[in-house]
């Protein structure tokens, strides 16, 4: 319950330490906030990303010191590198590009697009650091994470497992969405970027 409880309260801290980045995020600037984020944000999140935790109190497991640090320290770096790869992205966009991506400068391409009132624009895709490793790798932390804090839990029944399950499916919905909504504003540009970061969980396996 310990390991459960601090892994949740580190990625609710997550959360309020990069509030504002979340006004970039697909849900806010796409998805809009309607019925679907509010009654999400006020009555699902409480409700199922808890829902291990409520496993854990009238099914105790006794993980162990050494097993319970390991997946405590698994679900902490799954959070920070979750994090890190939305904040990289922000940093990117905010100086337009001019930033150190992991120590160097980062590999982008220019991609151009034409808006609905026919004013063409441009706009840099990150190709380097966590984005040069897969298209929607933040997702991947994302998932694990929920995994870590759910683990706790072990194998004895799939009830805790229900948000991981929905997590998955969900982010997998929004890939595809994000990946169709991009390929029909940049185009030429998007074939490029798929070409130079495809779907792939490690570098050098599609």
């Amino acid at each position: 319950m310990l390991v459960n409880t601090i892994l949740m309260l580190v990625y609710v801290t997550k959360f309020f330490w990069w509030e504002a980045g979340y006004w970039n995020t697909m849900d806010i600037a796409h998805d809009r906030a309607g019925f679907y984020i509010c009654w999400g944000c006020l009555v699902w999140v409480p409700s199922i990303y808890t829902s291990p935790g409520m496993y854990l109190v009238n099914h105790p497991v006794n993980l162990g010191t050494q097993l319970a640090l390991s997946i405590l320290a698994a679900g902490i770096l799954c959070i920070f590198i979750n994090y890190d790869c939305d904040r990289q992205r922000q940093e990117f966009r905010r100086t337009n590009g001019k930033c150190l991506v992991w120590g160097k400068a980062p590999s982008k391409i220019v991609a151009s697009y034409t808006t609905t009132s026919g004013e063409t624009k441009t706009s840099l895709l990150l190709t380097s650091g966590w984005w040069g490793l897969s298209r929607h790798f933040h997702y991947v932390p994302e998932i694990l994470g929920a995994f870590f804090w759910t683990v706790p839990a072990l194998f004895h029944h799939f009830l805790p497992y229900f948000y991981v399950i929905f997590l998955t499916i969900l982010l997998f919905d929004r890939a595809k969405r994000d990946d169709d909504r991009c390929r029909s504003k940049y185009g030429k540009y998007w074939k490029l970027y798929c070409e130079k970061v495809p779907y792939r969980i490690i570098p050098g396996i599609y």
